[in-house]
């Protein structure tokens, strides 16, 4: 497949035709009457619904014909695991507002309960259309020989060999339990899978209810031997062998329900041990009350009643599912042997520029920054950085950022190597980052038992912010390099998420990396920062000052724009301040990939504001925003930052988060010519939000020759990391359109 070029004019000059910014402004620069009040809640989009948008269009992703079957697969799976952790959190939020008689009102002008039937009403239709994508796609793969059996399709063979199975294997670990005044309605834990049955005595025909908990330890699909790849569901292999549980019984009915509980975590300010206080937490989480039942369809009616009042659920907290519990399971079914049926294998590049060092990382920083785009390009980058500072004996300290990681994590062991070698090794370990809390517990002590000085950051604040800083003696005095990501330092992910790392040796970076960490292990507020922003302290005031810089150019009949991606846009004062930048005619160009509460399009409102979503093979995270200064975008002379933060109120008020500049030229043209250029041109995985929150698939993306911007960075070196064996004038990188915003 030939790499994907960028459109170029006749002359040689580059231009990017297809970019939304290349659509002309309105003819008329008449003042127009807004279509919504500037003033009213409906110039906001509700944030859940905008959620539960974003995650339509991943399942979308699984009806993709140009997606590998098991590819296809995994998207569901993606959809369903993200929409249980949406009403773990988001959901189970919303109705203990209500719970606690809470009215508060969201900016869209939506109460709780409000917001609570909407959701209840669209997430009930994206579960509708998960179930039937799964049963769409469980027929295309039997097709290509992956097939999901039912019980009745089971040879004798096969049932001899899964009765050994079930008495080896399943047996052992089940635990039947009887409800009556004697037996107590057990706690189900939160997503656990339990069987329902009634019975009947065949001695007396006295009639009892029982439950059956599936373990979490179990395998949910059970693999048949023989020839082909074929399953037999876990809940299927059970009802095939009740009667050794049940001795005696006959089954009248039966189901599976899977429950959700509350999983948020609230910590209190007043605590004094922040790590006592999250084990205990930790614990509370697995009783938390419970917000939602899936059941089967073939449950009875009375049953399922019976154990939606034991969990003092309603009718509304009952989902009943056509086909499969839990289909976030389904990713079971996507084997490394099958690789005809998934995407074709990448192999990230290494930055050539590290490379044409020798391997010294700190020489290639010292040459010019370097962004290192991931996954495109390797993590190992990072993990290399870390490694050579803990091995150097000229580095004399370590301070690092630890947010999620993984479970081996290299990031961790070089810290450690680093401390037992005699130095100064600081590491910030966040405990707030949710649902990994249990983990960076776990590695804060083994940090400390090697002699790294552990610090937990402040008890009302997460630290987001990705940050390493390295100093090292050179000639007589020390010099810091510092690496800001908008990623998590977890090798694992840094293979599907889209990232970017900056490394750096710029002394102003170095200083105002020092104060950071100093802020968060020794509450040192920062004074007199020189380059980067952070919140919650300035890092809202400098994009709200910097939209206002660029309503002044427009005023000024300068040119004037505003490039941003994030993962999410619902800040509000953020969102206001777009709306006026647009109402001035700012060119406003978004790529946002999940929630957006902004209304673009909205006749005198947002006319000039575009926002387009890209979900596909790597997932959307890099955070990138970028200011026309007078020359409009994209230009040498525009400022350019990346982020750790989204546009959200968490991030910009509750989280320590950084905003870094992007000021080597390099670098500089590589993130605004090359990749945002790039998302903006994408059509194959490209999504365009309507002024009415709704979103329509580029009307390109079915062709073959589709623009992807993934497949781009998949074959095109990048700027900063290309090295000399790469002449400048090869596999040119995409294209900086020479018309300005």
């Amino acid at each position: 497949m030939a790499k994907p070029r960028l459109d170029l004019k006749d002359s040689g000059e580059p231009v990017a035709d297809s970019l939304p910014l290349e659509q002309p402004l309105p003819a008329s620069s008449e003042p127009v009457e807004p279509a919504i009040d500037p003033a009213s809640p409906e110039r906001f989009v509700n944030r859940e619904l905008s959620w539960l948008a974003f995650n339509r269009r991943v399942l979308e992703e699984a009806q993709n014909s140009r997606h590998p079957l098991l590819e296809r697969l995994r998207f569901l799976s993606i959809s369903a695991s993200n929409l249980d952790e949406f009403y773990m959190v988001r959901v189970a939020g919303l109705k203990g507002m209500v719970a606690a008689g809470v009215a508060t009102l969201s900016d869209d002008g939506l109460t709780p309960a409000q917001q609570i039937a909407r959701v209840e009403q669209m997430a009930g239709e994206l579960i509708a259309d998960q179930q039937t994508e799964w049963a769409s796609l469980r027929k295309m793969l039997r097709e290509v020989g992956v097939a999901v059996l039912d019980p009745e399709e089971l040879s004798e063979t096969d049932r001899l060999w899964l009765d050994r199975e079930f008495r080896e294997g399943i047996f052992p670990v089940l635990t039947p339990l009887a409800l009556d005044p004697s037996h107590p309605f057990p706690f189900i834990p939160n997503l656990g899978f339990t069987l329902a049955l009634r019975l009947s005595r065949k001695k007396d025909g006295k009639a009892i209810n029982a439950l059956l908990p599936v373990p979490s330890q179990l395998q949910r699909f059970v693999r048949l031997p023989g020839e082909g790849t074929r399953f037999v569901s876990l809940e299927n292999v059970i009802g095939l062998f009740l009667h050794r549980l049940f001795p005696g019984y006959t089954l009248l009915g039966s189901g599976l329900f899977r429950i959700i509980r509350d999983s948020d975590v609230e910590v209190e300010e007043e605590a004094e041990d922040l790590v006592l206080l999250f084990e205990t937490l930790l614990k509370r989480r697995r009783r938390g009350s419970v917000i939602h039942m899936f059941c089967s369809a073939s449950m009875p009616a009375d049953l399922r009643d019976f154990i939606a009042n034991h969990l003092a659920l309603k009718a509304s907290d009952l989902v009943i599912a056509e086909h499969l519990i839990g289909l976030g399971d389904t990713r079971q079914l996507i084997l490394d042997e099958r690789a005809d049926l998934q995407f074709k294998p990448y192999i990230a590049r290494f930055p050539e520029r590290i490379r044409d060092h020798g391997g010294d990382c700190f020489a290639a920083i010292r040459a010019k920054d370097i962004v290192v785009h991931h996954p495109f390009e390797s993590f190992d980058a990072v993990v290399q950085f870390l490694r050579q500072a803990a091995a150097d004996p000229d580095v004399v300290a370590i301070k690092q950022t630890l947010y999620r990681t993984s479970k081996n994590s290299p990031i961790v062991s070089a810290l450690i190597e680093a401390a037992e070698a005699g130095k100064s090794v600081t590491a910030l370990v966040e405990l707030k980052a949710r649902f990994d809390e249990e983990a960076n517990i776990r590695w804060a002590r083994d940090l400390e038992r090697a002699g790294v000085q552990v610090v937990y950051g402040f008890i009302e604040l997460k630290t987001h912010a990705k940050v390493s800083l390295v100093v090292r003696r050179e000639g007589g005095s020390l010099r810091t390099y510092v690496h800001f990501g908008t990623g998590n330092y977890h090798p694992v992910t840094a293979k599907i998420y889209t990232d970017l790392s900056l490394f750096s040796a710029d002394p102003a970076l170095g200083r105002d990396a020092a104060q950071l960490f100093n802020y968060v292990t020794g509450y040192a507020e920062p004074i007199g920062l020189e380059k980067i922003a952070i919140s919650p302290l300035s890092l809202r005031g400098k994009l709200i000052d910097s939209i206002q810089e660029e309503i002044v150019h427009a005023r000024a009949g300068k040119p004037a724009g505003i490039w941003a991606k994030l993962n999410a846009l619902v800040d509000p004062h953020l969102i206001d301040g777009l709306y006026k930048a647009s109402q001035a005619g700012v060119r406003v160009e978004l790529v946002v990939r999940g929630i957006c509460c902004l209304k673009p399009g909205v006749p005198g409102l947002s006319d000039n504001i575009r926002v387009k979503s890209i979900v596909g093979r790597f997932l959307e995270h890099g955070r990138i925003v970028c200011f026309g200064n007078g020359f409009g975008l994209p230009s040498p002379k525009a400022k350019v930052f990346i982020s750790s933060a989204d546009w959200m109120p968490r991030n910009l008020d509750r989280r320590v988060e950084a905003l870094v500049p992007i000021e080597n030229p390099t670098v500089h043209e590589q993130v605004l010519g090359q990749i945002m250029v790039a998302l903006f041109k994408d059509q194959a995985q490209s999504w365009e939000m309507n002024s009415d929150a709704t979103y329509t698939r580029d009307p390109h993306a079915d062709r073959e020759d589709a623009f992807s911007a993934h497949t781009y960075f998949m074959t095109n070196p990048s700027l900063s990391g290309r090295g000399r064996a790469l002449k400048m004038n090869e596999n040119k990188p995409v294209a900086i359109a020479t018309r300005r915003t």
